[in-house]
């Protein structure tokens, strides 16, 4: 028998008596999500459940910046890691006091995961510094589509990619990772691609210590962005990259929240040392709330703004919930996404890749469409016993590995690019289809490496992407488009009064009103009266007549002028921000 301990009564009847007030007292309103509220009547005292908590206090994102970006990343970890250590600990020791346990830092998003009770879930949303408390719900891993073959590797050759070979660009120097179903490192395709060592795999169940897929959509995903060619054709779009994995997705093909969070935090920082960079490049995420479209689940919207903080490129499937319209999908319809939309071998959209607008902020979705109907790539291998296994796939999630690959290529190409550079540039040189212009089918167009390539390379690359024929760049041969992403934007376009939009590019939205235009007859006289939202500043003249007068009492322009030789019929008044006509009334 071993020795009891001595119980120190008095320090635990205060910490019971703490826990029983904070209990005795309602939640603030709102701090606990609506699902865990509505299961909590239903639990017992004593039955348990997983939550996630998280702190009001954040570290501020746009503090970090510099070209530096390896001491821009040790910044940003350190930082929330100073915060989480800083701000949580009140609130760990209640969790302990409670009785929680299982209990994990997620400082990425300065929280907590731990599986606790009801009275004690209701305290710690009590407390003032609890941002919210959120069931650690699960979802289900995306199943791949197996398809009749369709012939060679198309795919790769579509985007662009075997130009970049051929340049001696392969990916080479890059590291990209899937949070998926995990990969089978067993695959000869992927093998020799795996970067290796405890900062190169991470499973947050704790199933495998080295990297495995029971599934095998992680392993397809991997091959479409890091396969060679062991069986004969290349499948993926940067063979000489390395890669890293996240197993999000247990063996039962569940994910719970708080392992995705887990997973999105190990990338930042793999071997848990800020000092040594060994985040990956490129983050690919074939996966997403697909159950729930037309939706913005902000859950992981965090972590995404950190990674990209950190100039870390973060891409996901678009989902499959087409052919209806308003069908985006969480994570990837985040402002901070970038969406990938399945096309087919003739370029027509997949019919189930999701569609527009995005349910987070109204915008393009998705942003580009990428080869994802009859996809050759790596399969499992069972342990090696199958080693030449190939699967045939469909679904945007294998459209997303090849923007993930055409990351990888540009990088490799053009190392330091920016994450912005990067999706800027894929957007811009991606094949339009579907209605001239971005639209919610195609989004910008079909992916098109080697021409991005040449947009990233070139100084004097002339781009003209909505197809106005009016150039991005000065010295093309026209004047430079202020927005190439509109088709209704460009020098000389009609303005439209009052909408906050500068259509013809000259630097300002169109305000001016003409209040009068009176000629006088037996005067021969014309009186003009205008007002623009530029005051004083407008510069206001009338076309054939000369320069306005600004009035302060009034705060308009005037025009008064005698013998003007009769009624001109119609004049013009122009200024800084365009022009307005308008007829002129006699008396």
């Amino acid at each position: 028998m071993g020795l009891l301990k001595p119980v120190n009564m008095v320090g635990s009847a205060i910490l019971a008596a703490g826990l029983l007030l904070l209990c005795a007292l309602p939640a603030r309103a709102g701090v606990i999500g609506a699902e865990l509220e509505a299961l909590l009547p239903s639990l017992g005292p004593q039955e348990e459940v997983a939550v996630i908590v998280t702190m009001l206090d954040k570290v501020e994102l746009p503090a970090f910046s510099g070209k530096d970006r390896g001491l821009r990343r040790r910044n940003l970890i350190q930082s929330l890691k100073n915060k989480a250590d800083e701000t949580q600990a009140p609130v760990k020791a209640l969790a302990r006091a409670g009785g929680a346990k299982g209990l994990r830092p997620l400082w990425i998003v300065n929280g907590l995961a731990l599986t606790a009770r009801p009275a004690l879930i209701r305290a710690l949303a009590r407390r003032p510094d609890v941002e919210r408390v959120e069931l650690d719900k699960h979802f289900e891993a995306p199943v791949s589509t197996a398809d009749v073959p369709a012939g060679p590797e198309w795919n790769i050759a579509r985007i662009g990619a075997p130009e970049l070979w051929s340049l001696g660009y392969t990916g080479a120097g890059v590291v990209v990772a899937a949070m998926d179903t995990g990969v089978d490192v067993n695959h000869p395709d992927l093998a020799d691609r795996w970067r290796g060592g405890a900062n190169s795999w991470f499973d947050p169940y704790g199933e495998h210590l080295t990297p495995y897929d029971r599934d095998g959509h992680g392993t397809q995903v991997m091959g479409i962005m890091v396969g060679g060619s062991n069986g004969g054709t290349a499948v993926g779009v940067a063979p000489d990259a390395q890669w890293i994995a996240v197993k999000v997705f247990n063996d039962l093909g569940a994910a719970s929240y708080s392992a995705v969070h887990l997973g999105f935090q190990w990338l930042l920082d793999p071997d848990g040392d800020p000092w040594t960079d060994d985040a990956p490049d490129v983050v690919n995420n074939s996966w997403g709330f697909d159950q729930e479209a037309d939706r913005c689940v902000t859950e992981f919207r965090e972590d995404v703004q950190i990674l990209k903080a950190a100039e870390i490129a973060v891409v996901f499937s678009a989902g499959n919930g087409g052919p209806s319209d308003y069908t985006s999908v969480s994570p990837a319809n985040y402002p901070e996404g970038f969406a990938a939309g399945a096309v087919d071998a003739s370029d027509s959209i997949d019919l189930y890749s999701s569609r527009g607008p995005s349910a987070c902020d109204g915008s393009i979705y998705p942003e580009v469409t990428a080869p994802g109907v009859s996809i050759r790539t790596t399969d499992l291998t069972f342990g090696g016993v199958i080693p030449d296994s190939y699967a045939y796939v469909s679904g945007t999630s294998f459209a997303s590995p090849h923007v993930a690959g055409a990351m990888a290529l540009l990088l490799s190409g053009i190392p330091g690019l920016t994450v912005a550079e990067l999706e800027g540039a894929l957007k811009e040189s991606a094949l339009d289809l579907g209605f001239a212009g971005p639209d919610n089918v195609y989004g910008y167009g079909l992916l098109d490496v080697l021409e991005a390539f040449y947009l990233l390379d070139s100084p004097f690359s002339c781009t003209d992407a909505d197809g106005d024929g009016y150039y991005a760049e000065a010295d093309c041969g026209t004047a430079s488009d202020c927005n190439d992403l509109d088709p209704s934007i460009h020098p000389g376009a009609s303005e439209i009064k009052h909408d906050g939009l500068d259509q013809d590019c000259n630097g300002w939205d169109l305000t001016i009103e003409v209040l009068e235009a009176v000629y006088v007859r037996k005067k021969d006289s014309l009186v003009v009266e205008a007002t623009s939202a530029l005051g004083s500043d407008a510069s206001l003249e009338v076309g054939g007549y000369g320069p306005m007068k600004w009035n302060r009492k009034s705060s308009s322009w005037t025009l008064s002028l005698n013998r003007v030789g009769g009624n001109p019929g119609e004049i013009s008044v122009s200024g800084k921000e365009g022009w307005e006509i308008t007829t002129v009334s006699e008396k």
